[in-house]
């Protein structure tokens, strides 16, 4: 445990000191989110309808752009070859790389999506719904996304692979964040199904994720 807490202390200490991964998403989650009204044009009933989508969508996209760095940083360093043989488990260092993502970029994104749900003339009623559906969807792109991280490990243009592997399988975080944030202001939407689908896919990733990911991560280092 004292080691997995150590690794985990140290991932999220060097993501805050370099700072380039949380400001890229970041900037890039407002940037889209700023010039899409300017696309749409000054329909706020539009603005309204489509804000869930919209902010669900650029939030996944931002997160995207930051996990081709969640192992090829160590790779490049030779520190990720030192873990294979440290008293860590594989599968318990994939665990803590993908939490430090999540808490460095998955949660400052879910905690800025209700502002920028201000530019998109999003109801006031929605915003503790739409934080609370991130943080918790969250986790399963972070943990779903290092199985493709791994899997483009040391190729010359693994970032441009990476989002067609790993898209797919953020579909249905996506189909239910959004369905979560858009039934709380329905009395017929089943918001609460959807939330508590929306954590059995984070949860399972959380689970089943480490495997399949430590599993490419030594094909790749052999």
């Amino acid at each position: 445990m004292n080691a997995f807490l150590a690794l985990l202390k140290r991932d999220i200490r060097l993501s805050l000191k370099e700072g380039g991964t949380i400001g890229i998403a970041l900037g890039f989650n407002l940037i889209v989110v700023t010039i899409l009204p300017l696309g749409i044009g000054p329909d706020q009933n539009l603005l309204n309808q489509i804000a869930p989508g919209v902010l669900w969508v650029t939030l996944l996209l931002s997160l995207l752009l930051s996990l081709d760095r969640l192992f090829l940083t160590d790779h490049e360093e030779g520190t990720l070859e030192q873990m294979f043989h440290g008293p860590l488990p594989l599968e318990l260092v994939v665990v803590a790389k993908a939490l430090a993502h999540w808490l460095t970029v998955g949660v400052p994104l879910s905690l800025m999506t209700p502002a920028l749900g201000l530019l998109m003339n999003l109801s006031t009623e929605q915003f503790g719904i739409l934080t609370l559906a991130a943080l918790i969807g969250t986790p399963a792109l972070s943990f779903l996304g290092a199985i493709g991280a791994a899997l483009t490990l040391g190729l010359k243009r693994g970032g441009l692979l990476l989002p067609l592997l790993i898209l797919p399988f953020f579909i249905p975080t996506l189909i239910f964040g959004v369905s979560t944030t858009t039934g709380y202001l329905f009395p017929a939407g089943n918001y609460d199904s959807a939330l508590a689908l929306l954590a059995a896919i984070s949860l399972s990733s959380i689970v089943l994720a480490p495997f399949p990911t430590a599993w490419a991560l030594r094909f790749n280092m052999n």
